[in-house]
Order: C-alpha cells, then structure tokens, then sequence
C-alpha cells in the first residue's frame, strides 16, 4: 500500500470542502450575522485547508504519479470520508446546533453534543437523511416556546447541512476526479470504487469528460427542481435551495420538523415525488435521455423492474389502508410519496406512516433493503444485485432438472462475468452477516428497544434511508439512542454508503502491508548473470 497516494487523495478531498464552507460562511454572514459565521465556519476553514495542505505537501513524494490501482483506489475512498465527516460535524458543534464548547453547557453535554455533530455529518454525507435534531439535544431550541426546532437553527448552518448531503449524493471522490485523473491517471480506479453497478459506463471517452457529464445532470436537475418549487410550488428561495440539494442526493434532509408535510401542499409534493423517482435511476441512463436516446433508456431492464417495484408497493399501501378504512382525500398521494421516498431512501415524509397498518410497515422495511438502481443516489442492496443474485439462484434450481445445460447469467442482452456474480453474491452474503450481528449489537446497547425498532434501525443505516419504523419514525429523531449506539449506527451509515465491500477493504490487514516487490531486472542483466553462474 502506497501511502503517498492515500495522502494525496484525502489532501485533495480536504481541499476541495474549502468552497463549500466558505460559500456557508460568506451565507452565515449575512442571514444570521458575521460572529455566528466565524464561530461556526471560521476554524473548519482553516482546519480544512491546512490538513489538506500538509498532506499534499509532506507526505506526497515525486513519484506519486503513477498510475492508481484499484485497490488503494477503494482505500483512498472509503478513508476519505471519515475524514470528511470530521471537518463537517464541526460547523454544528461550534456552531451551538448542540452543545458545544460556545454554549453554556457542563461537559457531559458538550461531549454528547460532539457524539451528536458527528452523527449528523455523517448521516448528511453518506444521504441517510437521520437527525438529532430536537428539543432535548439543541440548545436554540426551547420545549414549549420552540414550535419547529429545525427551522429554529441558523440559516448558514442548514445550508451547510444540505450541502453535505448534496455532495456525498455524488461523491465526494467523483467531485476530485476533474484533478485526479490528470494527477494519478486512475480516475476510473476512483470512480469504480465510488460508483455502484457491476460495471461504469464511460459516457465520454476520458474519465475527465465522464465526471463533467455526470455533474452536469446532477447540477442541472438540482437547479430545475429548485425552480420550479420556487415559480409552481410558491416556497421560499431558502427552502427551496434546500430542498434541492437534498432531493437530488436522495438524503432527506428538511428545513423543516415536519419534513414535506410541513408544506402540506399537492403541487410541491408533486414535484418531490417526480425528481425523488428521477434521482432512483442510474444517472447514465439520465445522460443517455438528455442526448436523446431515449431507446436504450427505456429498455434498461433495471430500470423497468424499478417502476414495476414502485407501482406495486404503491398500490399495495394504497389497498392496505382501503382495507383499514383509512380513508381521506390524499391517501393515494400518500402512499407513492412515501413508498418512492422510502424506496429511493430519500426519507422525506408527508404523513406519519407509522399510523398505517403493519402490512404497510413490512412493505416499507422490504424498500428499505432492496433501495434503487444501481448507479444512483439512492442507497439499499440495488435492484440490480438482486435481479442477478435471483438470476443466479433460478439457473441453479434449472441445472438440477437440466444438469447438462449451460445457461449464461445475461444483463440487458449482455453476458454477464463470472467474477461480477461472485462480487455480488458475496456483497449479499456481506450484509446478511452483517445485518445479523449489527442488530445483535444494537440490541446489546439499547436493551429497551423492541424487535421492531432494531430491525428497523439497522436496515435503515445500512440502506441509507434515514427514518425507521416505530420509535424512530419519521414523527421522531433518533435522539433518544445513547452515544454508543448513534456510533454503532453512524459506522453502518459509512457502511452503506461505500457498498460494504469498499469499507471492509480498509480493515483487511493485508491492504495495509507493505510492498516488497523488487523492480523486474533487465532481461540483457539476467542473461550475463546465468552466464556467469554456469562459469562458475
């Protein structure tokens, strides 16, 4: 394991969180005042942009430039969010989001408050969308006086909330690729390791031009959606700069206690539920519409399971709460919206489904689990993974009647690799294992917790999907976990957002020994050295 190159790619990742925060900074300054903007950005700049600068400077050497290889690749990415989580957790800490080292707190509350800013950052970077956020753990929020506790934070700080999930939606990596690639000339190395899929797709012909086209929709759909919930759906400019960054990233994140409900209107949800659905395909099928092949677009067989799981689930719900006379004049509305923001694991929430009868909460916790598309913002096992891991188990059930047919696992007419199978099926038995024990260990570190909230809890960490099922559902935070258990989940948060594989590449040892190759010798050298020692 070169070093040098995992220093290098987290240097260019603390580099590049400069902008952000300082674009909250310069937004702090004037929506709240100049004080509230330094308190809260000032050290995270100076922090951001000197762990960078030293990275880059000390530990690079002048051969770092050789070409990046998959698995430093994977290293470097999943290292490079911890990192990131760090410098972001700090505007809410110093900030007095929670208690911190500004507010007049015992030091018990600072320390929960610091437990709390992490969890936070990581759940706004790795777009789960699940907050601390409430009256009992933010000091600007007063029980009784406070009506929307969120909304009762700073302007620059929930800006900077949205942005941390607008850019883990894409990857913080892929944000450096433009960089990287002419640096190392392994940007693809990167991008396989951030991106989801069997396969990356190169939409143009240099890693370079992929990434420019990939944040060209990105940004494109995000500003499309801030404009039409601005002139159609009459919010506010703030809000709507808000809800934006975390539609488009699938995080969830509101301005709001009450989340889209809050606005409680049809043309707004509306809207959210269209670029919710946009944001739960692969983005290259996205590029492959704006360019007007709409054909391959719509033959994707991913793609089209995708609709067909979310017109079912829907019209599941909706018959669930017919049959339990749950009867109003929104309950269809309410169904799709919650069944894409749970499927897309976007969280967001128009009603409290935690009402609804247990069949609808058995369809939700499925969601949950399966997620999206691959190659989308959105979390969970993707569709695709488990279309050819059922595949895969139906041409094994075949072989026993048919033992000498050969029969090819295929993907959109293509053939797909062995050693892309074995990826997948392993990455399943990885969650399955891992799913198990997490849940063994939350239930060691919230003993009061019922089968339900921790099965709950853990399916939606791993599939980044923010809100759970009953005590943690989308009427309530997840405040009431003690700092151990929020760690526990903030890790299973990282977890899914790196596709298991990626993260559990860090703790292999062998990953982390040195390299003890020597160069290859000249093949004129080798021949006068047999030379000599047949003389001899």
């Amino acid at each position: 394991m070169r070093k040098d190159v995992l220093a290098l790619i987290v240097g260019w990742t603390m580099v590049a969180l400069i902008a952000p925060l300082l674009l909250c900074f310069i937004v702090t300054c004037f929506l709240d005042d100049i004080s509230m903007a330094v308190q809260a950005f000032l050290f995270p700049l100076i922090l951001s942009a000197g762990l960078g600068s030293i990275l880059l400077a000390v530990f690079v050497h002048t051969d770092t430039t050789d070409r990046l290889r998959d698995r430093e690749a994977f290293a470097a990415v999943a290292l490079a969010w911890p990192f990131a989580v760090f410098i972001g957790s700090l505007p809410f800490w110093l900030g007095g989001v929670f208690h911190g080292p500004f507010t007049d707190s015992e030091v018990g509350e600072v320390l929960r408050g610091a437990v709390n800013s992490w969890f936070e950052a990581m759940s706004g970077f790795t777009t789960t969308g699940s907050t601390v956020i409430d009256h009992k753990m933010s000091p600007n929020c007063i029980i009784g006086v406070t009506s929307d506790c969120i909304n009762a934070q700073p302007r620059g700080i929930l800006l900077w909330r949205s942005l941390t999930q607008w850019l883990g939606g894409m990857g913080i990596i892929m944000l450096g690729m433009l960089l990287l690639s002419r640096i190392l000339g392994g940007g693809m190395a990167l991008a396989r390791a951030e991106l989801t899929g069997p396969s990356l797709s190169r939409l143009r012909p240099r890693v370079q031009q992929t990434a420019l086209a990939l944040w060209s929709v990105y940004f494109f759909l995000t500003l499309t959606e801030i404009l039409l919930l601005i002139f159609l759906g009459n919010m506010g400019i703030f809000d709507a700069v808000n809800h934006g960054f975390t539609t488009m990233a699938s995080g969830g994140f509101s301005t709001h206690d009450a989340s889209i409900g809050y606005f409680d209107s049809a043309v707004v949800e509306t809207i959210v539920i269209v670029f919710m659905l946009i944001t739960g395909l692969n983005f290259t099928l996205i590029w492959f519409m704006r360019e007007g092949d709409w054909r391959k677009a719509f033959r994707d067989e991913e793609a089209r399971w995708y609709v067909l799981i979310i017109t079912i689930a829907t019209l599941l719900v909706f018959v669930a709460l017919q049959m339990n006379n749950i009867t109003t004049d929104r309950e269809f509305r309410d169904s799709l919206f919650t069944v894409i923001s749970i499927g897309t694991s976007t969280g967001y929430s128009s009603v409290d489904y935690m009402t609804w009868p247990v069949m609808t909460h058995v369809i939700l916790i499925l969601l949950m689990i399966v997620g999206a598309s691959a190659g989308s913002t959105s979390g969970g096992l993707k569709i695709l993974r488990i279309n050819l891991a059922l595949k895969v188990a139906w041409r094994e059930i075949a072989r026993i009647a048919q033992p000498n047919r050969i029969q090819r696992i295929r993907m959109n007419g293509e053939v797909v690799k062995t050693e892309r199978l074995s990826s997948i099926i392993g990455m399943l038995f990885v969650w399955i294992l891992l799913f198990s024990v997490s849940c063994i260990f939350l239930a060691m570190l919230v003993p009061n917790a019922d089968l339900e909230n921790i099965f709950s809890l853990v399916a939606s960490a791993l599939g980044n999907t923010g809100p759970a099922l009953g005590d943690f559902g989308p009427s309530n935070t997840y405040s009431s976990l003690n700092p151990a258990a929020l760690m526990l989940i903030s890790i299973l948060m990282w977890f899914g957002r790196l596709e298991l594989l990626t993260a559990l590449l860090v703790l292999h040892p062998k990953v982390w020994q040195r390299e003890k190759r020597k160069a290859p010798e000249r093949k004129s050298v080798q021949l006068i050295k047999d030379y000599l020692e047949k003389e001899d």
